[in-house]
């Protein structure tokens, strides 16, 4: 290399090297004092993609964690609800057994009263816990935990708790038409034949139309083509109105078909043989008090109906344009647990009141703007039950026990949803920690090898300098030349 005062190649080299042992010094203390390998797009770009995804991972799964414990948190509350309507039903297992036994000598009345009153409450509770038609509960609860792989359905990262139509209230139940009040007679059909000992060929199909509290129910029996006897019929017709309050029984004094239970009507139809007549005057239960008669008609005007049970005033608001249904529905939510029945006669447009419990109705507003019309004062007198009058227990302890079958369904859904959310929990405490250590690897800095290099750094930087001194200072070398 000749020698020149120009250019000195040596100084320029030990800038170079300067300026990258000063910049690795740099990159080392930025990785020592943020703890990050990764510290822009420059360092890893690769890498940094890779770890980003990881990061958004956790995040999602972080909230997911929290979501999935308010959904432990809102079906602990609804269990809590569901465990007091089972024990509700205990007990009214214990009044419908007692009233059930012919040797009761007690007021089947008093049982009744508490037990009705059970029945308000379950629906109490039930719309509280939000497990009544419409509830906020009663739906299909998704759940979003996340922790799905990467472009996977999303239902992969949800947790379902299907509780969607289920109701628990004393209509889901199945218990809003039942009673443990005595009933000596229920509602009687004549028969073809006696039906405690005659068969008939049931040739042609008979139709009986129910209507209680909870709803319409279309019976069909007969058709078979073979001899029928009474208590095959009878089997028949309680198979199709499970759950409904109602039973049908062969009156051991005139053979006919009997129906018996909470508050209905009933109308019959049919061809041949088979075909039953209503008594007149029997369309409606007779072992509890019936207001016939009154005819509803939606109008454009609010109506107000006002019950008194015992003393008791209950006002029953009907909005403008409640249809027939809508009206039957108000009414029952209000007085179902003072004992008061609304139902449908299937003949015509009106709505029967019944009761097992003296009452009075009347209109207080709206007048004949409502539905209802001018509805006058109407007082009703308790029916005088004679008799052991076991049947309406009896029929209650079966609707008892299709309430419990009921409800455990829906615990069960309840109880494997709390036992989902909780594996998912799991789960996703267990990714989060996968993903946040697999972020490590790649973002964060090895503290010990950084320490290692700021060290080289130092020594280079320092070595640097100390070198670009000595390629500065050669050039003077010219000057002995000049002497």
């Amino acid at each position: 290399m000749s020698l020149t005062v120009q250019t000195n190649i040596a100084s320029l080299i030990a800038q170079t090297n300067l300026n990258n042992n000063s910049n690795f010094m740099t990159q080392t203390i930025q990785r020592l004092t943020s703890g990050y390998r990764i510290n822009s797009s420059a360092d890893d770009a690769a890498g940094l993609v890779i770890a980003n995804q990881y990061r958004s991972s956790v995040t999602e799964l972080t909230q997911g964690v929290r979501n999935a414990n308010d959904g432990v948190s809102t079906l602990q509350i609804i269990d809590g609800g569901l465990n007091n309507i089972s024990t509700m039903l205990d007990r009214m297992k214990t009044l419908a057994t007692q009233s059930a036994s012919g040797t009761f000598t007690g007021n089947r009345a008093t049982l009744n009263q508490e037990y009705q009153q059970l029945i308000g409450e379950i629906t109490r509770q039930a719309t509280d816990v939000g497990l009544v038609t419409g509830g906020s509960n009663a739906t299909n609860m998704n759940v979003y935990i996340g922790g799905g792989p990467s472009g996977g359905a999303l239902s992969n990262s949800e947790v379902a708790v299907n509780l969607a139509g289920q109701s628990v209230d004393a209509t889901g139940l199945g218990l809003a038409n039942t009673s443990v009040n005595g009933t000596a007679q229920g509602n009687q059909f004549a028969s073809p034949v006696d039906l405690r000992t005659g068969t008939f060929l049931a040739t042609n199909t008979t139709t009986f139309t129910v209507n209680t509290p909870v709803g319409q129910h279309v019976v069909t029996v007969g058709g078979t083509g073979s001899a029928q006897t009474g208590a095959a019929l009878v089997s028949q017709i309680n198979q199709q109105l499970s759950g409904t309050g109602v039973a049908a029984d062969i009156n051991q004094t005139t053979g006919f078909l009997e129906f018996t239970g909470g508050a209905f009507s009933i109308t019959s139809s049919g061809a041949g043989a088979a075909s039953f007549a209503g008594t007149a005057g029997n369309l409606f239960n007779n072992a509890l008090y019936n207001q016939n008669g009154l005819g509803y008609v939606p109008t454009t005007g609010a109506q107000t109906l006002q019950f008194t049970v015992n003393g008791t005033t209950t006002n029953v608001a009907l909005a403008s344009g409640v249809s027939e249904a809508g009206a039957i529905s108000a009414i029952n939510q209000a007085m179902n647990s003072q004992g008061i029945y609304a139902v449908a006669d299937p003949t015509a447009a009106t709505i029967d009141f019944q009761g097992n419990v003296s009452f009075s109705s009347q209109v207080t507003v709206g007048g004949a703007n409502g539905g209802f019309g001018a509805l006058a004062l109407a007082t009703a007198t308790a029916p005088t039950l004679t008799g052991n009058g076991t049947q309406a227990a009896t029929n209650a302890i079966t609707a008892i026990n299709a309430a419990i079958a009921n409800l455990g369904n829906v615990q069960g859904i309840v109880g494997a949803g709390q036992n989902k959310l909780n594996y998912a929990i799991a789960l996703a405490n267990s990714q989060i920690t996968s993903f946040s250590a697999a972020q490590s690897r790649i973002r964060d800095a090895d503290m010990a090898a950084e320490a290692a290099n700021l060290t080289k750094a130092q020594i280079l930087s320092q070595s640097s300098i100390a070198a670009m001194a000595q390629a500065n200072s050669a050039p003077q070398a010219v000057l002995a030349l000049l002497k």
